[in-house]
């Protein structure tokens, strides 16, 4: 009997509770249990709804913002939509130019320091040099009042045409320095470097795939041909990609006439080949392309033709995998919705996206799993499965779709020199820091002792006194100093001292050339150019 009663009353109980819950809302609209009612009106209902009914006040737009957003994402992983000025900042990049007054700077003890003006931009031309510190703009201070990196973009950046005031601090000058700069436009560069390997090897890194880096491309390749080239290491290695049209630029300047290059194809969007064309720069003549996890898109592009062509050898570790093709619509509020309209093919029919459909997260996550599965320090750990399998267009070797493009030559990464102490250095900045004031102090006897930077390179060396000056300094900057570690981690201290030195005084790629001295994949790649690799494996550069 007790227990019939409690029955009754946890059903009293809902009861009650529903009751109050139905007896506060209003019945249904006809409209809105109608079956007819399109996606579109649907959520112009619900909009309108919300609008009229909700607690409190609502900012439409931003909602209909996020709606769109979760909409997009799922969709797959690289559909965006983007306001006018995320669009502005994202385009301008691979643009190739900004407005600006033409200064390389950088931060140090609260104060804008020109690393470099940038060349036949309007502060070079006035004669702002390298070193000099930026103290005041319009009159204000911009020292000393924690200026950040996005304050100083919004003070010295504006339309082409403006004019902004500044006054410069320049050693060895008692006063203050004033200039009015007229903004310009100002070259952004995709082409990192352009140098001699050795005597007959060049070397080209790009960044990404944008507007100008054709003409880039063919400008640093004609420099390095005139230097002696025979043979090329392309570097795509950390390029997120960019412009289509610009991969197949570019893996034009390597493949004989009417060779396939990429093709798309889409639901709605037919497919569409893209083949070479007769001209090109660099048809034959040995070609290695390092590629790494952060190559991406136009990068796989360019590789993957490379590869299904055997026009070249790939060298380093298994690439991104994005095979999707964006288009970008713009709305009539000059936001855009990026939308993808087909996949990428390379041409032996090869789609390289790697899998989506368990989410955005799972998704951008498979990158840092390819850590914890050991991918990126055995090349057994990677599984394609025979669906995936196709053939290069000569040789017949065996290359997979589906997760990136995979490398010819794996190059494991060496984590062997990583310790603790040697990240702490990245951390905290010091490595930056330390080369900034070290340059700030000694510009004017560095110029003397090595007037070219191929003097620097060969005689400029980080010898014990100078390590310990820099440990010294680490430790103040809060890096406690670990004996062991930093024995572990001393060839790749000592490298970066030198590459951040050389950063802060030749902006055109040099310090790349100290980087690369003991990259394994470039060295790899050096390697295999010179020895009978590519004779072996049949590639055809001749």
């Amino acid at each position: 009997m007790l227990m019939r009663f409690k029955i009754i009353s946890i059903l009293q109980f809902f009861l009650f509770s529903f009751g109050l819950t139905f007896a506060q809302q209003q019945p249904l609209s006809p409209t809105l249990q109608s079956p007819k009612l399109s996606p579109q009106d649907k959520f112009g209902a619900a909009i309108d709804l919300i609008n009229k009914y909700y607690v409190d006040t609502v900012n439409t737009q931003k909602l209909t913002e996020y709606a769109i957003i979760g909409m997009l994402k799922e969709l797959d992983p690289h559909s965006a939509y983007m306001t006018e000025e995320e669009m502005k900042k994202m385009d301008e990049p691979l643009q190739g130019n900004f407005e600006g007054i033409g200064v390389q700077f950088n931060i140090l003890n609260d104060t804008i320091e020109v690393m470099s003006p940038i060349s036949g931009g309007p502060s070079e031309k006035l004669g702002i040099l390298a070193g000099d510190k930026i103290v005041k703009i319009e009159g204000k201070d911009a020292a000393g009042v924690k200026i950040t990196n996005e304050d100083v973009l919004k003070k010295l950046r504006g339309n082409k045409g403006t004019v902004v005031n500044i006054s410069i601090l320049r050693r060895g000058v008692k006063n203050l320095i004033d200039f009015s700069i007229v903004r310009d436009k100002i070259p952004i560069y995709t082409l990192d470097a352009a140098y001699m390997a050795t005597p007959e090897i060049g070397y080209i890194k790009i960044n990404r795939f944008g507007a100008t880096s054709d003409t880039e491309f063919k400008e640093g390749l004609s420099k390095l041909k005139q230097k002696g080239m025979k043979s090329l290491i392309l570097d795509l290695r950390g390029n997120p990609g960019g412009y289509l049209n610009s991969a197949i630029e570019l893996a034009n300047e390597f493949l004989q006439e009417n060779k396939l290059i990429v093709y798309t194809q889409g639901l709605t969007s037919p497919k569409n080949e893209s083949f070479s064309t007769y001209g090109g720069e660099f048809k034959e003549g040995k070609l290695a392309i390092l590629i790494d996890r952060g190559s991406a898109s136009a990068s796989e592009i360019v590789s993957g033709a490379m590869q299904d062509w055997d026009r070249a050898i790939v060298i380093g570790q298994r690439s991104f995998g994005k095979g999707l093709v964006q288009k970008p619509f713009r709305l009539s509020d000059g936001s855009t919705l990026k939308i993808t309209i087909a996949r990428y093919y390379t041409p032996s029919g090869r789609c390289i996206q790697i899998p989506y459909s368990e989410g955005v997260e799972k998704y951008y996550k498979a990158l840092s799993d390819r850590l914890a599965t050991g991918e990126l320090f055995h090349a057994d750990s990677i599984h394609f499965p025979d669906s995936l399998k196709s053939f290069t267009m000569i040789n017949k070797r065996t290359v997979y779709g589906g997760g990136g493009i995979m490398p010819d030559i794996f190059v494991p990464v060496d984590t062997t020199k990583n310790t603790p102490y040697y990240f702490d250095l990245f951390a905290k900045g010091v490595f930056n820091t330390f080369s900034l004031e070290y340059v700030d102090k000694n510009r004017e006897q560095i110029k003397k002792d090595y007037p070219d930077f191929e003097t620097f390179k060969t005689k400029f060396i980080v010898d014990k006194k100078f390590l310990s000056t820099f440990l010294d300094y680490a430790e103040k900057k809060g890096v406690k100093k670990n004996k062991k570690e930093i024995k572990i981690s001393q060839d790749l201290i000592t490298n970066q001292i030198r590459a951040w030195i050389t950063r802060q005084i030749w902006v055109n790629g040099e310090y790349l050339q100290i980087v690369n001295e003991i990259n394994p994949e470039y060295k790899k790649a050096i390697e295999a150019i010179q020895g009978d690799t590519f004779t072996k494996m049949n590639i055809k550069y001749k």
